[in-house]
């Protein structure tokens, strides 16, 4: 893996997991030593960030991690809605029924994923990105995809402002199980109407729960 490749994945995973928090300045004697890499391949990494609305470029200040408001949360569900539904109705058009009958029958298992004893729901966020994986496969348009890739970095920041309750992750399961059997059925305005639906209920959930991350500045 390439430096400044490896910089802006370790940089990116620390911005949406929230250990980089809004307004903490990047400064590059600080992140390239933190990170084990030379200068140049941190300021590829830093203005990959930037152009992905990650971070911006604040004056004198230099480079900043980016906040995330509820205007932000709206504008990216708007976009999401545009392109999951979409995608979910292509997928629905080219797919193969087997593979989504498969997940189908995972999500709807997924309650068992869903409970206290793994703290970070690993299994069942894994399960979600492969019925994200399927999707995009299914579709087969890179564009698409490219677009999808874009947006899903920011929707892991906002899903880490909800509160991740085991109630409304068992509902969630419940709604990505129907988009599936839509899906597997090749009836592409049920598998649209499923996800609208979905993203519905995911942005009330969120917005109900939003809780905002600030850095306090000092000086």
């Amino acid at each position: 893996m390439r430096a400044s490749d490896r910089a802006y994945a370790a940089l990116r995973d620390d911005i949406t997991e929230w250990r980089l928090l809004p307004g903490t300045v990047l400064a590059e004697v600080e992140q390239s030593e933190r990170l084990g890499v030379s200068r140049t391949p941190l300021r590829e990494a830093l203005s990959r960030l930037t152009a992905e609305g990650l971070t911006t470029t604040a004056g004198s200040r230099g480079v900043v991690v980016t906040d995330v408001s509820l205007d932000d949360i709206d504008e990216l569900f708007e976009l999401r809605e545009t392109l999951e539904s979409k995608a979910a109705a292509l997928a629905a058009e080219r797919g193969d029924p087997g593979v989504f009958l498969q997940l189908r029958k995972e999500l709807l298992e997924a309650p068992a994923l869903i409970d206290g004893s793994d703290p970070g729901r690993h299994a069942y966020y894994d399960l979600a990105g492969r019925l994200d994986a399927a999707i995009d496969a299914a579709v087969s348009n890179s564009y698409l995809a490219q677009a999808m890739r874009g947006l899903r970095v920011h929707l892991v920041r906002v899903r880490r402002l909800a509160a991740d309750d085991a109630q409304r992750l068992t509902a969630a399961a419940a709604e990505h199980a129907a988009i599936a059997e839509a899906i597997a059925a090749r009836n592409p305005r049920l598998a649209e109407a499923a996800t609208i639906l979905h993203l519905h209920r995911s942005l009330t959930h969120v917005k109900n729960t939003h809780t905002p991350h600030h850095k306090e500045h000092h000086g």
